[in-house]
């Protein structure tokens, strides 16, 4: 299954799960009042909107080039995901904490505690489903990597963002039950505005990492280190070049790498030139599985 097929299915559990959860909070929110309750409703309602524009980025970037875009329209789902890590920041995150703080300084009974307990457990289960549907799909691309590092040189944007909206989702629901809770077993309301905050706090940090990485993809990430060394590889496998001078390399979209390099070849005439240049670009496709544009230059290797 491809990068993109992985990401849609676990966007699209994602969407379901949150829709659902959102509507469930809210419901919650209006029978108890509680602060943990519409911050968990308004992070579950972002979280929903983010996966719609996830769907969006990823149907933008089949978009065939054009004269103004000659390398087409990859690098939408780049720019989508860094648009999802700022509405979880705003959206999501400063109103869990204006909230939170807001039912610090002006207190609220909670009026059906029980209702709310249903509601987090329910969001528990559809959040656990969603989390492992993206664990399942971002396996076979992550490799024998650890999670970290998937999470931060994958160069593809939507699974580390589902991965982070999940984990973050069940984090904050755990936060939210220890808020209601002890706002029960204690009748201090304040508990219940201080899991809000930390929600807050969560949503903040984890929109902060998503975007710092999608940030670094949209400026313009080099192929991983696996495929560098196939494409050098590919390059040397066969006499006719002799020195690989220089390679440049720059992903246009998670499935599209732009391939630069400078070769000394083996061969003088113009024919066998051709002929060099053709067989290195063809072991460079079939060494790497996403598509390549490819660019060869002919040169001469110079001393140091």
């Amino acid at each position: 299954m491809s990068s993109q097929e992985s990401s849609k299915t676990a966007i699209l559990a994602a969407f379901f799960a949150n829709m659902g959860i959102a509507i469930a909070k809210f419901f919650a929110f209006l029978l108890t009042g509680s602060a943990s309750m519409i911050a968990e409703a308004v992070h579950s309602t972002a979280d929903t909107g983010n996966q719609a524009l996830l769907l969006l980025g990823g149907k933008r970037s089949h978009k065939a080039p054009d004269v103004e875009h000659q390398f087409g329209y990859g690098a939408e789902r780049y720019f989508w995901s860094f648009v999802v890590s700022l509405i979880l920041f705003s959206l999501g995150g400063l109103f869990s904490l204006f909230e939170g703080i807001e039912k610090l300084r002006h207190p609220h009974e909670l009026e059906d505690p029980t209702i709310a307990f249903v509601v987090l457990g329910l969001a528990i289960l559809l959040e656990g489903f969603s989390l492992r549907t993206a664990v399942h799909e971002s396996r076979p691309h992550k490799g024998d990597t650890s999670w970290r590092n998937f999470i931060r040189h994958s160069k593809n944007p939507e699974l580390p963002v589902v991965l982070l909206e999940d984990i973050g989702a069940l984090v904050g629901l755990v936060l939210a039950t220890i808020g209601v809770g002890l706002t029960v077993l204690t009748g201090e309301e304040r508990f219940d505005a201080m899991g809000s905050i930390a929600i807050g706090s969560l949503l903040v940090v984890i929109a902060a990492v998503l975007a710092s990485e999608m940030k670094s993809l949209l400026i313009g990430e080099s192929a991983s280190i696996e495929n560098d060394a196939l494409i050098r590889a590919a390059l040397l496998a066969n006499g006719d070049v002799r020195h690989l001078i220089h390679l440049r390399t720059l992903h246009l979209g998670p499935d599209i790498l732009l391939v630069t390099a400078k070769v000394q070849l083996n061969v003088a005439n113009a024919v066998g030139v051709v002929n060099a240049i053709n067989a290195a670009e063809e072991r460079i496709r079939a060494a790497v599985s996403i598509r390549c544009e490819i660019y060869l230059e002919p040169d001469l290797k110079r001393a140091s």
